[in-house]
């Protein structure tokens, strides 16, 4: 029996399906934004084209620009015809196909205004970094510059690699020990749990650059024998002691979220409280973990540039003498580019790993 057949219709009507919701007016609105989005991209590129003096790079680059400017029309286009095509079908009575059409319709417009969005965008960059006679450009990104700094700067950026890494491996270990004193169970473990816990909390209060200071200035002074060591050798001692602090809260949260039921089961079969934390709990909690891990291997990454503080040839220290040298920013911009490369494939990693792990807690 179908819902229609509960209720007469002598002893009630059935109501008239309303019309779909009009279309016209987010095509206008996306016509509006692609044609904001065209007029702003034409004026950067012309001034793209008279900053590098009408040359045929920028020219080639200028025609690119324009042409990707254009694409939102076509989605707008098709909105305004399922505009269209939803009027004829609204007369002609035909409700439920007016409703597709409409659907199809609001989407396209939809469609339009994104890309228009991201034309106002990208050519509002570009008119940002081409105003004003191209200063900003001239500050930041002056290509003659990059050319001249790019082999120091980049065998420079080898040690920021390096002493993240290291350092991330020390920070590892030393995390684990620390995440491990403070979850130790009864009164035995009360002082190690008392020391744990004050050393998580003041270096999580300190600047990372203060205690990248204090270390390699300082440790040379107090700890002679360390005077013959290389500087970025404190710089990984600096580090390690600073994420450490975070790392421990790390590891603290993931055997944390291991059901209580794991670690009573195990001490019920004769294991002991370190059996059981190797061969329960952290196999369990490691998964969970990995993608703050991946977090704080990140920011340790980018935190090695605060070395240049104590004179160790980083790739920002090398970058601030060639901005000395040259007068422009530039070098620096280079030296950011250099961690944007290394840093923006581990963030889609992290993001890879968070969505393969919320598909799994879905059953997907």
């Amino acid at each position: 029996m179908s819902s229609h057949a509960l209720v007469r219709d002598d002893v009630q009507s059935a109501p008239e399906p309303s019309p779909p919701q009009k279309v016209a007016g987010s095509a206008v609105v996306a016509l509006v934004v692609d044609i904001i989005g065209i007029a702003l991209m034409l004026y950067a590129v012309k001034l793209l084209r008279d900053y590098n003096d009408d040359n045929a790079a920028a020219t080639v680059v200028a025609v690119i620009l324009v042409l990707v400017s254009l694409y939102p029309l076509w989605p707008t286009i098709q909105g305004f015809a399922g505009a269209s095509k939803r009027a004829g079908l609204l007369r002609d009575k035909q409700v439920v196909a007016a409703r597709r059409v409409a659907a199809r319709g609001r989407e396209d417009a939809a469609i339009g205004m994104g890309y228009g969005a991201a034309v106002i965008i990208v050519g509002g960059v570009l008119w940002l970094a081409m105003t004003n006679s191209g200063a900003v450009a001239d500050t930041f990104l002056r290509v003659d510059a990059w050319k001249q700094s790019f082999s120091e700067l980049i065998q420079a950026f080898w040690i920021n690699i390096w002493v993240a890494i290291v350092s991330f491996i020390l920070v590892l270990i030393f995390g684990l020990l620390l995440a491990i004193m403070r979850m130790l169970p009864g009164r035995a473990g009360a002082p190690l749990r008392l020391i744990a816990t004050v050393y998580c909390d003041v270096f999580r209060a300190i600047p990372a650059i203060v205690t990248v200071m204090l270390v390699a200035f300082g440790a040379t002074l107090a700890f002679t024998f360390t005077q013959t060591w290389n500087l970025a050798w404190l710089g990984v001692v600096a580090l390690t002691m600073t994420y450490s602090a975070y790392v421990a809260e790390v590891y603290r949260a993931g055997l944390a979220s291991i059901h209580p039921s794991q670690g009573a089961a195990a001490r019920s079969l004769g294991l002991s409280y370190g059996q059981t934390l190797r061969a329960v709990l952290v196999p369990q909690a490691v998964r969970r973990m990995v993608p703050p891990l991946m977090n704080d291997f990140i920011s340790l990454q980018k935190d090695t540039a605060l070395l240049s503080v104590a004179a160790i040839p980083e790739v920002l220290q090398v970058a601030k003498l060639w901005e000395s040298k040259l007068y422009t920013l530039a070098p620096v911009t280079l030296a950011a580019v250099f961690f944007i490369i290394v840093t923006i494939p581990q963030a889609r990693f992290v993001d890879y790993l968070i969505n393969r792990d919320a598909a799994k807690r879905a059953g997907g």
